[in-house]
């Protein structure tokens, strides 16, 4: 007679299904994107990441972006073909390993750039990403849009004063006369407020040198007096804004 087969038993079987997925480390390339420029990292001090689990809000990784702005001609003059990408091996990146057991929605924010901390602003993506399916090359690229303006104040001998802004795209990128980021397209304007009251309004024109605008603030009477430039690219939805305290 021939035996009957031996099955696993019920609990044994229950067991095996209620076995948990293991995590599987997974690489996700993160880069910010300066809009119509560069990449951004080292240069403009950086990109602050953090990547969650976005049901849950769990932190998963977090880290900088660090590297280079990338090939010029690369990014800014050759046409890309489809799939052809816009980082090579100096970009700058941050290589985030989560640890994820099934399909996951995934969400980063990012800050900066970190050069002008008071300038930086934060963006915010989600994607799905499956265990062991990796986000490489490019990678996921987050676009930041705006202006870093590096104000200055310099007292002149006839009681005027000098206001001095180097205004760059975020990546660091100069902005010159017939430039490839040419200075025709940019208007750096400045705002004297006294307790938030507008009392001197001033265009800054470029001053010889790349990325420098300045122009002269008539002597100011008053207390806590605060000065408000703004930069705005013409061809491109880039603005920025700098505060400083008039000394």
């Amino acid at each position: 007679m021939t035996p009957l087969p031996r099955w696993p038993s019920l609990f044994a079987c229950m067991a095996l299904l209620s076995t948990p997925a293991l995590a599987e480390p997974t690489h996700v390339m993160i880069r910010a994107l300066s809009e119509d420029a560069k990449f951004i990292g080292d240069h403009t001090g950086g990109v602050e990441v953090t990547v969650r689990d976005a049901r849950t809000h769990r932190v998963l990784s977090q880290g900088m972006i660090h590297g280079g702005t990338g090939d010029t001609d690369r990014i800014m003059t050759t046409p890309r073909a489809r799939g052809a990408g816009l980082a090579d091996a100096q970009t700058a990146g941050f290589d985030a390993v989560i640890d994820i057991a099934r399909p996951t929605l995934v969400e980063v924010e990012a800050r900066g750039p970190l050069a002008q901390p008071a300038q930086a602003i934060t963006v915010h993506s989600s994607m799905w990403i499956a265990p062991g399916q990796p986000v490489i090359g490019d990678g996921w690229v987050l676009k930041f849009a705006g202006l870093l303006i590096t104000p200055g104040l310099t007292r002149n001998a006839d009681g005027s004063t000098r206001l001095d802004a180097k205004v760059t795209m975020l990546c660091g990128c100069p902005i010159t006369p017939g430039g490839l980021w040419d200075a025709a397209n940019y208007r750096i304007a400045a705002d004297v407020l006294d307790h938030g009251a507008v009392i001197t309004h001033v265009q800054l024109h470029y001053a010889g040198q790349p990325s420098q605008f300045a122009a002269d603030l008539p002597p100011l009477a008053g207390h806590d007096l605060t000065v408000q430039i703004v930069a705005v690219q013409a061809n491109a939805a880039n603005t920025g804004v700098a505060e400083l305290a008039m000394p």
